[in-house]
């Protein structure tokens, strides 16, 4: 009986050719069975390098506008010409109707798609260069997505508003989870009056509204305050608002945790409470850790964007996926322009990708599932 049960555990916990598998590599073995989750991480992964490399991707600079081209539509990209399959290429817009900025194409003028073109410049890893992945010669416009009111790119703008509409989340969640994870410790190891009083302050914080106190923080902020210092102050309003709510579950955690034996060995060594609460309590609690985060940066993020969408958040001409949006508000410009959706799309799709892949983690980190 002894041996079959030694036999079995080693089924469990080895893989192929009977070398240990750590429960880390067994997370990631279910989680590659999550289809779901693999397809929100690989939509992310490629959002996250489109921000990154924004200068690289966009077409143009977040600034280049063209007043002569308001609202102008979206560029058909054309492979035939005259019954012939050629090189992509556009056509030139003509627009007709000043007043309602309707545009039709001009046959007459084609414009070849060229790739790693030169155009605006831009700093990449300390070097000053002016290459783009894609472009048409001038005076030809390329607009996959369209032109806003001022006649600037959409594509280009989402892709360097994607900057701060998807790093907000990661820099507001770093922020709030080194408080929560530290708070939530202490209050959880010391217990007592400690923990009743830390408690009571979270409670507090968590009391409060959250978006009414960004909308009261954000309005007393300086109007003339620079667009990336506004970006980094509503980035810490929105970390130092979100750390309560973690804290109360890591110190329920920690309560647990407190009572383990490897803790009371680490007392009796002599091991300082600041190292036993960092190095052997709160490593314990990294799986509910790193699930919480995959599905709190959906709520970073939307809480940027709606900020930023009535006018309190990330200010114009810099760009947000949220402040873009706002070009949607009048309802006879979206019913003209339905491009202008294009930024609530982005926002739709990585919201939906973290939520899938937060289930996925959670799954895969879940010591209750079965080992696949």
């Amino acid at each position: 009986m002894e041996k079959n049960n030694r036999s079995n555990h080693q089924v469990d916990f080895q893989g192929n050719g009977g070398a240990l598998r750590s429960p880390w590599k067994m997370a990631w073995r279910k989680l590659r069975r999550h289809r779901l989750a693999l397809m929100g991480m690989w939509v992310l992964i490629l959002l996250h390098v489109f921000a990154i490399f924004a200068d690289f991707f966009a077409p143009y600079s977040e600034l280049t506008s063209d007043r002569r081209r308001t609202y102008h539509p979206p560029t058909k990209i054309h492979i035939f010409h005259e019954g012939k399959l050629v090189r992509p290429f556009v056509y030139e817009y003509k627009r007709v109707d000043t007043l309602r900025n309707i545009y039709e194409e001009d046959t007459s003028t084609m414009y070849p798609i060229r790739f790693f073109v030169r155009g605006d410049k831009y700093s990449f890893l300390g070097f000053e260069t002016d290459i783009r992945l894609f472009g048409v010669d001038a005076p030809g416009k390329i607009y996959l997505f369209g032109a806003d009111r001022y006649g600037r790119d959409i594509f280009s703008r989402l892709a360097y508003g994607g900057r701060r509409s998807l790093f907000i989340g990661i820099i507001g969640l770093v922020i709030s989870l080194s408080i929560g994870l530290i708070y939530g410790g202490v209050s959880g190891y010391f217990g007592g009056w400690v923990d009743n009083l830390m408690m009571r302050i979270a409670e507090i914080i968590i009391s409060i509204p959250s978006f009414y106190l960004l909308l009261a923080l954000s309005a007393v902020l300086p109007t003339n305050i620079p667009p990336d210092q506004r970006f980094m102050l509503i980035v810490a309003i929105l970390g130092f608002i979100g750390w309560a709510g973690l804290a109360r579950v890591i110190r329920g955690m920690v309560l647990s945790i407190a009572k383990s034996e490897f803790v009371a060995g680490a007392e009796a060594i002599g091991a300082s409470q600041p190292r036993i609460i960092i190095r052997h309590i709160l490593p314990n609690t990294m799986s509910y850790v790193i699930v919480n985060a995959t599905l709190s940066i959906p709520g970073f993020i939307l809480s940027e964007s709606g900020l930023s969408f009535i006018g309190v958040g990330i200010q114009h001409p810099v760009a947000s996926w949220g402040n873009m949006l706002s070009e949607a508000l009048n309802l006879s410009s979206l019913t003209r322009y339905p491009w202008l959706l294009v930024p609530g799309f982005f926002i739709f799709i990585t919201v939906l990708s973290y939520s899938f892949f937060g289930d996925g983690v959670r799954d895969a980190l879940d010591p209750r599932s079965r080992t696949v």
